[in-house]
């Protein structure tokens, strides 16, 4: 099986960790200093980054600083989308938007601590997450 990585740029490491164990069903795979951690869920492996450590984390020449957020996520395929957003709700999620309808599904954008973005999509019967 191929992994998938992704690296998100978090404020608080411990906080982000705790978030996608808790509330995603990731698993710990590496937290080998405070500023970086990497959780997995499946194949996709989340490399999770404060600002200004390690080499993901430097500021570009022109001195851009890495930062959380923006618009780019990770999508997680979800059976029952509207239990799983009620249980997120009742745990003190926060949610960017309400679910929206598209042509494949419907979805919601779910933000981690830091406010990335974590788009929870649910298939319509008959169409593939993947």
């Amino acid at each position: 099986m191929t992994s998938v990585r992704v690296r998100y740029i978090v404020d608080d490491v411990d906080a982000a960790v705790d978030f996608y164990t808790g509330k995603l069903g990731f698993k710990v795979d590496m937290h080998p200093a405070p500023s970086f951690a990497q959780v997995s869920r499946g194949s996709l492996q989340l490399l999770l980054n404060q600002p200004g450590a390690g080499g993901a984390g430097q500021a570009t020449p022109d001195g851009q600083k890495p930062a959380p957020g923006g618009w780019n996520r990770i999508q997680i395929a979800i059976d029952d989308l509207d239990t799983t957003v009620d249980e997120l709700r009742r745990s003190g999620a926060r949610f960017r938007n309400e679910i929206v309808r598209g042509n494949g599904g419907r979805q919601i954008l779910l933000e981690d601590p830091s406010g990335n973005l974590v788009e929870l999509f649910e298939a319509y019967p008959g169409n593939s997450a993947s």
